[in-house]
């Protein structure tokens, strides 16, 4: 995942276009904002040159005006949605796990607002917004005393997390019937699986609660290390 870009949404030298007169001027910002519609609404599947200029209401050509390519525009979208404004107002300044848990907590929202960007993520150049969380985590943790030595192991283990549980949360879409009947099944095999059965593990779906509880057992690990 090579990092490439230096603005979120690279500028490129103006070149004529003819563009429809119903429509305002093509831009990178709204070449960027179509994307993210389509990609919401279609995956990434369903995005195509072809069906962005059509959102635009634009010809497909005059789209190369502003990106280079569908790869072009994945990156742009995903770096787009990946934006993070900063921590709220009672978040205690110096707290650095209230910190880093408002980052992250986030970060998995956003991405499972836009179900396609955690695919999208491990794949793709690494944009600056994305780049920017990164610092910031990176920048909590070294000011709360995680060595460097074991500072990219840390970075690391919670961008798992977070990646881990959106891909889950969005990937794992069973009904309550359906997992009351895995739940049954199961329990006809309990001398096989005893703890996940006692546990009743497929028929937990407090996702948001699970998320938390995992970051704050990383998070306490981190702190008997500091």
């Amino acid at each position: 995942m090579a990092a490439k870009r230096s603005g979120a949404l690279k500028k490129r030298s103006p070149r004529p276009a003819q563009e429809p007169r119903n429509e305002p001027p093509l831009s990178l910002e709204r070449i960027v904002a179509a994307a993210v519609y389509l990609l919401d609404a279609e995956g990434v599947a369903g995005l195509t040159m072809r069906r962005l200029a059509d959102r635009l209401g634009a010809g497909t050509m005059s789209l190369y005006w502003h990106v280079d390519n569908k790869g072009d525009v994945l990156d742009l979208a995903l770096d787009a949605v990946l934006e993070y404004p900063g921590p709220p107002q009672p978040v205690v300044p110096g707290d650095w796990r209230a910190e880093v848990v408002h980052l992250l907590e986030h970060w998995r929202a956003g991405m499972l607002r836009h179900p396609w960007s955690a695919s999208l993520l491990p794949g793709r150049a690494l944009g600056p917004n994305i780049l920017n969380r990164l610092e910031l985590l990176g920048g909590i943790l070294s000011r709360a005393g995680v060595a460097d030595a074991e500072l990219n192991a840390a970075i690391w283990s919670l961008w798992n997390h977070v990646m881990g549980a959106t891909v889950t949360r969005a990937s794992f879409d069973f009904s309550e019937d359906d997992r009351a009947a895995a739940q049954q099944r199961l329990a006809r095999l309990g001398e096989r699986y005893p703890t996940i059965e006692r546990s009743r593990l497929l028929l937990d779906d407090d996702w948001d609660g699970t998320f938390r509880k995992g970051l704050d057992l990383l998070l306490d690990g981190l702190a008997t290390r500091r």
